[in-house]
């Protein structure tokens, strides 16, 4: 390991599977609870190595499906326990009544999910049909560019969940992100005990001295209310995103924030994105720039709770905006992160900047330079009225419409 001219970090190379092991070694929750499914399966596979030599504490419980991995962990956090699991695809699929379960009993799990396209056909590559799917599901979702972004971000979001009393997942791509190795910098075991702190629950079923009761049935005098106590709760998660990440940037010196604008303070034409493909929108940024055109980028972090006033005030200025989702709604109309972009702006009464949208990568598509580059160019024509928007989604790089 080669120490971190930046921080107390040392730099160590590391695909995203093991850096999200290596950050759930060093938080140890007291119950992993998982099921194995590619591309994630490394993740648990490493941690229960961990914990078969004894050099964490935590309780593995290997279940028969990823429905009874999503069980196991809301009874250990019930219990009282620090609990976590990691998932992709079909799995987070099979854990979809389970999703609701957790968040609704306002259990802190924190899950390591690695994105991944949605069956049938079956398809094992990177798409954002699955987190996308359960975006309403009453979960905290935070999206990773890279390993480090995953690492940082797994270890924030033990922080956050506790503290927000919401079910936490971490997102990274599928291959792009989990399989390819990357320079990390990894902290101390004891700055991560550290900043994650020691878990309190505020009440557990095995307090025995405090009984309460949990999951009881709940009909038309209370469901609406307690319903509305969770929506609350994902609203004022925002608060607590930003001081965890304050307080992350004061201990490990990385600064993070709900998305990053990549030289979209001045930008005329700007792209939105989630998750790896934003740091090849990056590469063209830059070279667009150094040709005189005024591109950016926003990338989003944090998609759950979606930060609404503050993308609708940083996308305000700009002449025409390309939101790029890579799942489909197959509603009929359009895909999940142009609808909350435009909600954003028309909500805020913005109704300047000109919005595309576009659908890439799906299964796994490539997704290359001078695509990128084309979207830009077409943004340009939209920007100064050259092009009017088609008014539809555009699908990049696909054989048959």
């Amino acid at each position: 390991m080669i120490k971190s001219m930046y921080s107390k970090g040392s730099l160590v190379a590391k695909t995203g599977n093991e850096i999200m092991a290596e950050a759930l070694r060093q938080i140890e929750p007291d119950v992993v609870a998982a099921y194995p499914i590619t591309p994630a399966t490394e993740i648990v596979q490493i941690f229960s190595q961990f914990v078969a030599d004894g050099v964490v504490k935590s309780e593995y419980v290997a279940v028969e499906s990823e429905h009874s991995a999503m069980s196991a962990t809301i009874a250990a956090s019930a219990a009282g326990a620090r609990a976590a699991t990691s998932t992709s695809s079909q799995g987070l699929c099979l854990m979809w009544e389970m999703l609701y379960i957790a968040s609704g009993l306002r259990l802190p799990i924190v899950m390591a999910e690695v994105n991944r396209a949605i069956s049938a056909p079956i398809n094992i590559n990177a798409d954002h049909s699955d987190t996308m799917g359960a975006r309403d599901t009453g979960w905290i979702q935070i999206y990773s560019e890279d390993s480090q972004e995953a690492y940082d971000n797994m270890i924030q979001a033990t922080k956050i969940a506790e503290k927000a009393k919401l079910p936490t997942l971490v997102a990274m791509d599928g291959f792009i992100t989990s399989h390819c190795m990357e320079v990390v910098e990894a902290y101390s075991d004891t700055d991560v005990k550290a900043f994650v702190g020691e878990y309190k629950p505020e009440r557990y079923l095995l307090d025995v001295k405090n009984p309460y009761t949990l999951g009881s049935i709940d009909l038309q005098d209370y469901y609406f209310e307690h319903r509305y106590q969770l929506a609350q709760a994902m609203r004022d998660a925002k608060s607590i995103i930003l001081d965890v990440a304050e307080e992350f940037k004061r201990t490990f010196w990385r600064e993070y924030g709900f998305y990053e604008k990549y030289m979209l303070d001045d930008a005329e034409v700007a792209i939105v994105v989630i998750g790896s493909t934003a740091g090849n929108v990056k590469v063209v940024v830059k070279e667009l720039r150094e040709k005189g055109v005024k591109a950016g980028l926003l990338k989003i972090r944090v998609y759950r709770p979606f930060p609404k006033e503050q993308i609708a005030k940083d996308l305000a200025h700009v002449k025409a905006v390309a939101v790029i989702d890579r799942s489909d709604s197959c509603s009929g109309a359009f895909p999940p992160l142009y609808c909350d972009v435009v909600t954003s702006l028309y909500s805020a009464g913005i109704l300047n900047p000109k919005i595309l949208s576009y659908i890439y990568g799906i299964g796994g598509r490539e997704f290359c330079g001078e695509q990128i580059i084309k979207v830009y160019e077409t943004l340009g024509k939209v920007a100064f009225g050259l092009e009017k928007p088609s008014g539809e989604v555009e699908y990049i790089n696909v054989r048959i419409k």
